[in-house]
């Protein structure tokens, strides 16, 4: 059914039709709208047979999905930014344990400084945590890939993390299309768990395995993340199949046929990015889009057959390593490991710095004219700003314009 409602509610409304057990709920900019209309679906009577819980911080919020999803019922949160970090400690222990629940991550930069608008540090600080995740490029690819979501989870025996933008997805309104119950129940079965607890039955959960086994324990962790590629796979083209839309998937081609350049990007951001090679191509351009769907498991060879020959590679990335360089782009490289293929970062976006049209092409001639000669390179930055504070420092300058990593280091080295 076609709707105008806000992202929020079509992720509620999602989330809804997969007939959750337990929602655990504490209310974080810019998740908040999420959990809320959940909660006003249970208390409607609209989402059935849920236990909506009220918890007193994201921390118990976690704790209590993995009660919940350990005692064999079907398990959703939400949260982001420090809300996420909150988590932590139990997001590797779901992970661990083998429990499929499902949380919503609408991405939102980490403070301090203070800031509530989107980039993704939040979610890529969780990269190596043992969750799934994956990206969603609009709302409507963000309904579809939590309802995909929870089937991938229980194939797979993994939780998962939707990943997408705070406010630019989670507050805009738009036209979404939401599928039916009678077409979710025949897509996504009654959850029946395949290890929980069970007084009848006893078995330990998380119990200590100590240097004999841990090895092994991790590389059966793994095992499942390989896994998972086909299974999101097969998944998202059953539900294609079920919808008509291209939603969900490991990468998704934009132009990328006989593309001079391919820009790499995750998130809300193809969006935008599409409009633009559109009116580049109209004017001549050759340039290709790669959707980043799935960061974990990184879809090594999918990648590496979206890229195919071309020659140039920018990864347009909204976090960052500090004291090193891209977190997505050093996948990228290892996946075209091994050709000639000169792969680039541009950071942008950074606490919801806009990135508009002029963004995209200037990464484009950036890219084509080869003058993003470092690996990471900074963009649509403010040298009056940077040169207002380092103004003390004798012989430190940035002039207008991209900026390359080195030379960030080495004005660094003189300023010490």
């Amino acid at each position: 059914m076609l709707k105008q409602i806000e992202g929020s509610l079509g992720i509620a409304e999602a989330v809804a039709l997969c007939r959750p057990g337990a929602v655990c709920a504490y209310p974080i900019s810019p998740q908040t709208h999420i959990v809320e209309n959940v909660g006003k679906f249970v208390k409607e009577g609209k989402l059935e047979n849920c236990e909506f819980i009220n918890c007193e911080s994201e921390f118990s919020a976690m704790s209590i999905s993995i009660g919940a999803s350990a005692g064999g019922v079907r398990t959703y949160t939400a949260t982001a930014s420090q809300g996420l970090l909150f988590m932590a400690e139990g997001i590797y222990n779901a992970s661990g344990l083998g429990l499929p629940i499902v949380m919503t991550v609408a991405s939102r930069a980490i403070g301090a400084p203070i800031n509530i608008w989107n980039d993704h540090s939040d979610s890529l600080s969780q990269r190596d945590s043992g969750w799934l995740q994956l990206f969603c490029e609009s709302n409507q690819d963000a309904v579809d890939t939590h309802i995909m979501a929870f089937k991938i989870a229980e194939k797979v025996g993994l939780p998962v993390m939707v990943l997408m933008d705070g406010f630019v997805l989670t507050h805009a309104f738009e036209r979404l299309d939401i599928p039916s119950q009678e077409q979710i129940d025949s897509f996504l079965p009654e959850y029946e768990p395949t290890e929980f607890l069970n007084p009848e039955e006893p078995i330990s959960m998380g119990a200590m395995v100590g240097p004999e086994a841990f090895t092994e324990v991790r590389l059966l962790q793994q095992r499942k993340m390989y896994k998972a590629l086909d299974v999101i796979e097969e998944v998202t083209q059953e539900y294609r199949a079920l919808t008509g839309r291209n939603s969900g998937g490991l990468v998704d081609c934009y132009n990328c046929e006989g593309a001079d350049i391919k820009l790499v990007i995750a998130g809300s951001s193809v969006g935008t990015a599409k409009d633009e090679v559109d009116r580049l191509t109209a004017q001549g351009y050759k340039v290709g889009i790669i959707s980043l769907k799935a960061f974990r498991p990184f879809p090594y060879e999918a990648m590496r057959q979206a890229i195919g020959d071309c020659k140039k590679v920018v990864v347009l990335e909204r976090a960052f390593s500090f004291g090193a360089r891209g977190i997505i782009a050093p996948e990228v490289e290892r996946a075209m490991r091994g050709t000639d293929c000169q792969i680039r970062t541009a950071i942008a976006g950074l606490g919801g710095r806009a990135i508009v049209a002029g963004t995209i092409k200037n990464i484009v001639d950036l890219g084509l004219n080869d003058k993003l000669t470092d690996e990471l390179t900074w963009v649509d930055v403010d040298a009056n700003v940077l040169n207002n504070y380092l103004k003390d420092a004798e012989g430190v300058t940035f002039e207008q314009g991209p900026i390359s990593d080195s030379a960030v280091e080495k004005s660094a080295r003189a300023k010490a």
